[in-house]
């Protein structure tokens, strides 16, 4: 499988593509060309494991790189924890993503992502990420005694939650905390610069573990297969999914599972009032604000989503089969609230704020009318994580995960920067030898 940059025709393959993170252009990968994977899911039942689909699937990713001996290696050294479905009625089901380190989807691309680059480095490589919230704690988890592999974490000003001391390079592991004396927006910028500069990426065998890098977005198609095996013997409607969007890897991940062959009839892309693909979606040019809407859905709270530029190559590639495939949706904190409540009301289910978009938007565009859609909201983050929000509005008490209780614990960064590359690389090797 081949890949190529959103701003040329170039290819790369599917090692090259991870292993350098974004191209040189400043676009971004995007499959050149999709195989059918049918033949390799739509055997498996309900039964199947995640590492068995992944095992199964990831091999079309690296034909020529990875064998199915060493994909099936990679999928259990990512995965000690899968996807659950959950059934709720005749036309809706819930994909609870939640069940990772640190409880939020993003696990599962970070997972893979770490599992492959460990396999496929020949030498020695330094990950990059810029992080806030738990992003950071989870590319630490997943990349924590990798070999041959440094993962530098880029946080804002603030504390940082979570991680592991035992773990940072000056104890002797092989990850570095570095905090950056500014916002979330500069950090990436200096992952960016660090990408684009040669002569720095090439010292250091840099990539990048954020979304731009093709190896934790696409995987994330994996779980939208899953979701199917699991419920195909049980419905006999058309499936759609329900997807909360912020910055849209999810929604293209899903997308990209379709291309794969994967028989969905459409994707309802739910966002919050910043709507921020609201004007793309109705045809018109993409137009974002300077600053987000501040929300109870925070992580969506995004003017100009990063996976912009895969967007709209998908578009170009088939704009009339988007049009009917992709039903936008924007909810408001209003009607977040009141979901939340219903969800527990109906179902005894506790769905954090970003959840509840999805499932409200679901709700509004296919459940309850009789259109012959079996409708999957994705579950993003879980309910622990709005813990306080999610009980004062169900008077439920959330329990809360040892694990995610963990992610308030606070530790010192190995160094503390102004926001230019020139000190970051300082600091780098400093401490990176």
């Amino acid at each position: 499988m081949l890949f190529k940059s959103t701003r040329s025709d170039s290819v790369v393959s599917f090692k090259e593509a991870i292993l350098k993170g974004c191209p040189l252009d400043g676009g971004l990968f995007v499959p050149a060309s999709v195989p059918d994977m049918r033949q390799f899911f739509l055997y498996m039942d309900s039964g199947t494991a995640y590492t068995e689909l992944v095992s199964a699937i990831s091999p079309s990713f690296l034909e020529g790189d990875v064998n199915p001996i060493a994909a099936a290696r990679v999928a259990e050294s990512a995965f000690d924890f899968e996807p659950e479905v959950q059934q709720l009625d005749e036309k809706f089901s819930v994909l609870k993503l939640y069940n990772g380190p640190t409880g939020v989807f993003k696990d599962f691309g970070i997972a893979f992502l770490a599992a492959i680059l460990e396999e496929l480095n020949n030498g020695k490589a330094m990950v990059l990420t810029a992080a806030r919230h738990d992003t950071g704690v989870s590319i630490a988890r997943a990349f924590r005694d990798r070999k041959n592999i440094t993962a530098v974490i880029l946080y804002p000003s603030g504390p940082i939650r979570g991680l592991d001391e035992s773990a940072f390079v000056q104890n002797g592991g092989n990850i570095i905390p570095i905090q950056v004396k500014g916002c979330f927006d500069d950090c990436q910028r200096i992952v960016r610069s660090a990408m684009l500069d040669r002569g720095f990426a090439e010292r250091y065998n840099i990539t990048s573990a954020n979304a731009v890098n093709v190896g934790r977005f696409l995987p994330q198609a994996f779980y939208y297969l899953y979701a199917f095996i699991k419920l195909k013997k049980n419905i006999a409607d058309d499936l759609v999914f329900s997807v909360p969007c912020g910055n849209f890897g999810n929604l293209i991940a899903g997308l990209y599972a379709w291309k794969f062959g994967l028989p969905v009839h459409g994707f309802i892309a739910a966002m919050n009032i910043n709507n921020s693909f609201g004007d793309f979606f109705s045809g018109r040019n993409f137009n974002p604000a300077l600053t987000p809407i501040v929300t109870n859905s925070p992580a969506m709270d995004v003017c100009y989503p990063s996976n912009y530029e895969r967007m709209f190559s998908f578009y170009q590639e088939s704009p009339a089969v988007m049009k009917n495939m992709v039903f936008p949706e924007v909810i408001d904190d209003t009607t977040t609230v009141k979901t939340v409540r219903s969800a527990w009301e109906k179902f005894k289910i506790l769905l954090n704020p970003h959840s509840a978009v999805a499932f409200a938007a679901a709700e509004r565009v296919f459940i309850g009318k009789d259109n012959g859609a079996h409708c999957v909201a994705l579950a993003t983050g879980h309910p622990a994580k709005s813990a306080a929000f999610v009980s004062r509005i169900t008077g439920q008490n959330i329990a809360i995960p040892q694990k995610l209780a963990m992610l308030k614990n606070t530790s010192k960064p190995i160094a503390v920067i102004p926001p230019e590359l020139d000190a970051f690389e300082s600091a780098i090797a400093a401490v990176a030898g």
